[in-house]
């Protein structure tokens, strides 16, 4: 009887020192020897435990309390973060492009290979420190391969486009993937086709039309010769096609989730697409040493700014919703057209300034519509939550 009352003054005397309504001079005093506290039972270790969790909580508090921080200005911080995040991509990926079109006497495939070289000494050590399997978490694998194959397939025929095609017509083509994906998670996903979508993808395809100008439908151009035309032709094309993958890649990463880390999705795409440019310029036989000088720093630079805009655009999708870093990547657009009047002293035709409109129309309307149906489910989700916390 004695050792039960003992261990009731013991409980009493936590719940006191817990709640805080004891000085903490009480909690560091001596303990009886051979008293219940000590017993093995470690009841006196877990409450003390407690109290010290309660004081840094409440001194937490009465810290943010003194220095009048409130969390909404904390939030609109990380807001204006993403949008940087996003801006900053914008820009790197543009000057990868303008890189990639003053190299010459390279093919495009070897400069894809060598971006996807240096990305790869980029994220290999990241990948070691992290502990991450190279080969994605077990259950993701084929989806990660899957995701280097298109993402490598995006990359060559960008490329490829950029170096056939004016830059930011090329540009204009590429950020009309937003469309595209949503078409494709309506097929893949079984995601919600809005009803203006196909207005959107008529858009996209006019834009097209007008940059790649073809004879049939424009007539001959004479200021042009047959050359220019052809490789505007193969530029669209293969432009086109990089939207196409892109737009894939993303649906496969949507897929995939939170599950794959995005070093494990920058890697795969990377070693990917070293593999498959070794092979295509070993069969066509385009393997040349870069010249030296300017050339070999723009390749060396191509794939740091490569690497740097995924990043960022990885990091703003972290902490920013799809829609908006969307509607902020069509900024790309005037910065590639800026980046090609400054330094490659090309002027736009009017069809190339009409069809970068049409795209770029299209691609805010999808973001603006994903972004509007995005909130509305959110605030419809708290007016629940609202609704039921006050029944």
């Amino acid at each position: 009887m004695n050792v039960n009352h003992r261990l009731e003054e013991g409980e009493e005397k936590d719940k006191v020192v817990v709640e805080g309504s004891v000085p903490d001079i009480e909690l560091h005093a001596p303990e009886k020897p051979g008293g219940p506290e000590c017993n093995g039972t470690q009841r006196r270790a877990a409450s003390t435990k407690r109290f010290y969790f309660t004081c840094c909580q409440s001194q937490s508090v009465e810290e943010s309390a003194q220095q009048g921080s409130p969390p909404a200005k904390e939030k609109r911080e990380w807001i204006w973060l993403g949008l940087c995040y996003v801006l900053l991509s914008c820009l790197l990926f543009s000057v990868t492009s303008l890189l990639v079109k003053k190299i010459k006497d390279t093919h495009s495939l070897e400069i894809s290979w060598f971006r996807c070289l240096f990305q790869c000494l980029l994220s290999w050590p990241c990948i070691i420190y992290n502990e991450l399997d190279m080969l994605g978490p077990k259950g993701q694998r084929i989806l990660v391969f899957l995701r280097g194959i298109l993402g490598a397939g995006a990359m060559m025929l960008v490329f490829y486009a950029i170096q056939q095609m004016p830059m930011a017509d090329a540009t204009v083509i590429l950020i009309s993937n937003p469309v595209f994906v949503s078409i494709f998670a309506w097929i893949f996903l079984k995601e919600k086709c809005n009803w203006l979508y196909p207005i959107f993808l008529v858009f996209t395809l006019t834009g097209v039309i007008l940059i790649a100008r073809p004879p049939f439908i424009f007539g001959h151009d004479i200021s042009e010769s047959e050359m220019e035309y052809k490789s505007r032709i193969k530029g669209t094309a293969a432009a086109f096609g990089g939207a196409i993958c892109a737009a894939l890649t993303l649906i496969v990463i949507r897929k995939m989730g939170k599950s794959v880390n995005y070093l494990i999705s920058i890697w795969s795409y990377s070693l990917i697409g070293l593999v498959i440019c070794a092979i295509v310029l070993s069969i066509v036989n385009e393997w040349k040493l870069p010249n030296c000088g300017l050339d070999r720093a723009f390749i060396i630079l191509t794939g740091v700014f490569g690497m740097g805009g995924q990043i960022f655009l990885t990091k703003a999708l972290q902490i920013e919703k799809a829609g908006l870093v969307a509607l902020m990547k069509t900024t790309e657009v005037p910065i590639a057209f800026i980046l090609q009047y400054l330094f490659l002293e090309y002027i736009p035709t009017w069809w190339s300034l009409g069809g970068a409109l049409c795209v770029t129309v299209s691609t805010i309307g999808v973001a603006v519509q994903k972004w509007h149906s995005t909130t509305k489910k959110i605030n419809v989700h708290h007016l629940s939550t609202k609704n039921i916390a006050e029944i």
